[in-house]
């Protein structure tokens, strides 16, 4: 299996690299990669037109899009950008994944919706994006369906990896240097670590692959059973976390199990809940964030571990290393 993978630098990509390496041969693209094997190549999504001959270069078999405008705020003063990024050039890799017959495996957010309630979000709430960022990654989304490739649509939330900074370490840093912190206590989400969506990615991609070919067995012998049409595995998945917390809950885990972890940690500072109103910031962000996975845990045979788990394996893994 010839597996094109793009935006290989982000925190998912670089766990991808990994998750995909034992599913077939992977051909991971950044924005700055040139050439692979030989064959002129390009991962830059500003340029749409040079990523969509790639792939047609390139025919794979699956095609996992990691790229994205991920810059919130910075998307506001750049739609142009964000849009180019997050919808026009998948839209284009969408459509090449069509003529070749390839999946395609693309990432959104909860941010397509408006954080309205307290309900977990399922697939079939109408989404309602609050800033420029949800509108670009809505209408990836859009352009990806209306290509009419196959594809598995995995919107999650909250995304950290154990590679450079993320929200975590960012408090335990603050935590030994102030006195105070003060941390949003009215957004509600699940933290989830991108080598779980690399692995849920994984084993999603073996799924659908060996499915198809029992199908064709099937196909080509009448006396054979029952097998799912591929095609109806296609379609937009919820994929977070177990569990739910507020940042201020997710910060205060984070350095109560620093301090079990290491006893010599010392903590400094005061956490102190304030509102999203404390912090204003020119993209709006929702306050329920919480998405439902119950159809894809159904679907592909998955359980998804709570989020506590995630993160603190993941400081485990951190300040062994430190």
């Amino acid at each position: 299996m010839r597996i094109l993978l793009l935006g290989k630098g982000g925190q998912v990509g670089w766990e991808l690299q990994r998750s995909l390496s034992v599913l077939g041969q992977v051909m991971a693209l950044d924005f700055d990669t040139t050439e692979v094997d030989g064959v002129p190549v390009c991962g830059d999504f500003s340029q749409p037109e040079r990523v969509a001959q790639t792939v047609r270069d390139l025919k794979p078999d699956v095609i996992v899009n990691a790229a994205a405008h991920t810059a919130v705020d910075k998307a506001q003063s750049e739609p142009d950008v964000a849009r180019l990024l997050n919808a026009t050039t998948p839209g284009l890799v969408a459509q090449e994944a069509k003529k070749l017959g390839a999946w395609l495996m693309h990432y959104s957010t909860d941010y397509v919706f408006d954080g309205s309630g307290t309900t977990p979000w399922v697939e079939t709430d109408a989404p309602s994006p609050l800033n420029v960022y949800g509108h670009t990654k809505l209408e990836g989304e859009q352009a990806i369906v209306q290509s009419g490739c196959q594809h598995i649509i995995l919107r999650t939330s909250w995304v950290y990896g154990a590679r450079g900074g993320n929200f975590a370490k960012t408090m335990l840093k603050l935590a030994q240097e102030r006195e105070e912190l003060k941390v949003i206590n009215d957004q509600v989400g699940a933290p989830t670590g991108a080598d779980l969506l690399a692995d849920v990615t994984a084993h999603i991609i073996a799924r659908c692959r060996a499915n198809a070919a029992a199908h064709a067995r099937l196909n080509t012998h009448a006396n054979g059973g029952a097998s799912a049409d591929p095609q109806t595995f296609s379609g937009i998945y919820h994929c977070a976390a177990a569990g739910q917390t507020t940042w201020f809950d997710y910060a205060n885990h984070v350095l109560s199990s620093a301090v079990a972890i290491n006893p010599a940690i010392k903590i400094r500072a005061k956490v102190l809940p304030v509102p999203t109103s404390a912090f204003p910031t020119p993209a709006q962000r929702p306050h329920n964030s919480r998405l439902n996975s119950t159809k894809l845990q159904h679907t592909f045979g998955l359980n998804l571990p709570h989020w506590q788990a995630g993160v603190s394996r993941m400081l485990t893994e951190f300040l062994d290393k430190s």
